[in-house]
């Protein structure tokens, strides 16, 4: 592995007590889709949803919930481990698990509000059917492949499944990030897919048949790292993925990046500073705006005053052989 950032290690206890309980919500047919925050915060502002009555409003709905839901090692293990928190006389899960087709994913718990969160959501569904289209057309064999800031790791994960005799780099500089797609992959059964700790492709001067990203695309005034993606309304760290990633392109390979891109005055911002850089003899692109408008409340705020809209798109660039 030319690759060589620092590797992530992960936390025995932890992993394990996540694990168990991925494995029992797994054999017990939990299924949660994971809404947006605004969605998610309306629902549980009912009156009948302040307190948890069930695994998936424990582990879904991030509600507060009552001794007894749980076994009693279960919830021990559970909290030694830091999964659990007191909440009052309640309890309250630190993470969430939602369905991604037949999987489950471990992220963090509602609201997403600590600057190490790891976000899972709509985007996560829309990046998942990016990949799948990619992987369902592509004739390109895949040796090399990474995630680049892969949260809860499900770009790395269906790359791995898909494609069981590749290698599939999962990097993040998020060390909770890690722990989660650590686990997540061994809930999946996947083998090939190795965690290590980087910031985009620093330190590797590897080439990769596929290349997938879902970075963070607004631009959070608070800089939380899973949501703030730098100045240009956001746009800046995934033009910076997208400028590391041509460079790491073997011959035939593709990079997918799903990500947002906001419009002032009818001008797609990401897509303006992406071209220099994509219109390249040597690279063929194709550019999908896949839903026009999402993440509408921010438009109301300071920030972005001035954007008419958010769009989240898929941008595929590859190498030609």
């Amino acid at each position: 592995m030319t690759l060589d950032p620092e590797k992530f290690e992960s936390d025995n206890e932890s992993h394990d007590a996540l694990l168990q309980l991925g494995q029992r919500l797994l054999s017990e047919h939990y299924r949660f889709v994971t809404v947006t925050p605004l969605t998610h915060q309306r629902v549980n502002d009912r009156t009948a949803n302040c307190e948890a009555r069930s695994l998936r409003d424990v582990f879904g709905w991030s509600r507060p919930f009552a001794a007894g839901l749980l076994t009693e090692q279960e919830h021990k293990a559970l909290l030694d481990t830091g999964v659990l928190r007191a909440d009052g006389n309640m309890w309250m899960s630190n993470v969430r698990w939602s369905s991604l087709d037949h999987s489950l994913f471990v992220h963090s718990s509602f609201p997403t509000l600590a600057n190490d969160s790891v976000f899972f959501g709509p985007d996560t569904y829309r990046f998942a059917q990016a990949i799948e289209d990619f992987l369902r057309t592509s004739v390109h064999p895949i040796q090399t492949a990474v995630d680049i800031g892969c949260g809860s790791g499900v770009g790395a994960i269906l790359i791995a499944r898909a494609r069981r005799s590749s290698r599939v780099l999962a990097l993040d500089i998020n060390p909770t990030a890690l722990k989660y797609t650590d686990v997540n992959a061994s809930l999946a059964g996947v083998d090939n897919v190795y965690v290590c700790h980087s910031d985009i492709l620093a330190g590797t001067s590897e080439n990769f048949d596929l290349i997938v990203a879902n970075p963070p695309y607004m631009q959070d005034t608070e800089q939380r790292a899973y949501r703030h993606g730098g100045e240009h309304l956001g746009s800046e760290l995934s033009v910076r993925i997208l400028k590391q990633s041509i460079e790491h392109l073997s011959p035939g390979g593709s990079l997918v990046l799903y990500t947002g891109a906001s419009f002032v005055d009818g001008v797609d911002l990401f897509l303006e500073q992406s071209l220099s850089l994509i219109n390249r003899s040597d690279l063929a692109w194709i550019y999908r705006e896949i839903d026009p408008d999402v993440f509408g409340e921010e438009l109301e705020t300071e920030t972005y005053h001035e954007a008419e809209r958010i769009a989240a798109v898929v941008l595929t660039v590859t190498r030609k052989e």
